[in-house]
């Protein structure tokens, strides 16, 4: 996993843009990687990035950074759906006890059930995104900001200096 990760940060770290738009669409795709929108998370960040005129790309790398965790997404999205239901309800109430031993799947597919589950999921997916991209986007900024400033010193100590003219030709003679 370890391995992924380097991955995919060195992927943020090699993008030829501003830090400014690497961070940004990395923060959406971090914001919209903690959705429950499967099959839709990819497209609805290159569609947002391309939207605000961010990197898109870095959107694409930061939303796939979340199937990483693939193991542990019944656990966010139950915290997910928790957070988003005591939320939602007045008064303010915990979801009741999940019990798994009595479901009937048949009923998942009826819409009004998918409301019930997917609003208050979708609401705390954006109560627990938006801290965690919004962390996402002054480190990377900063990082990537960094990166490229060491890049571009060291570019420059490359380049020997022009004795004979600013842009490097023979100067004329005079006279």
């Amino acid at each position: 996993m370890q391995r992924r990760i380097k991955e995919h940060s060195a992927k943020l770290l090699l993008l030829k843009d501003t830090p400014q738009a690497i961070a940004w669409g990395a923060a959406i795709g971090i914001l919209l990687g903690f959705t429950p929108l499967f099959g839709l998370k990819t497209l609805l960040a290159l569609l947002l990035a391309a939207l605000l005129r961010v990197n898109k790309i870095a959107a694409v790398v930061a939303v796939s950074l979340h199937d990483l965790v693939l193991p542990l997404w019944p656990v966010v999205l139950r915290l997910e759906f928790a957070i988003g239901y005591w939320l939602l309800h007045d008064p303010h109430q915990w979801p009741p006890r999940l019990d798994l031993h009595r479901v009937d799947y048949r009923v998942w597919f009826h819409w009004q059930h998918f409301a019930a589950v997917g609003g208050p999921t979708l609401l705390g997916s954006v109560i627990l995104g938006t801290p965690a991209s919004i962390l996402a986007f002054f480190l990377i900024r900063t990082v990537v900001a960094r990166r490229q400033a060491r890049n571009l010193q060291r570019a420059n100590q490359a380049i020997p200096p022009h004795r004979d003219g600013c842009d490097g030709l023979p100067s004329k003679p005079r006279g």
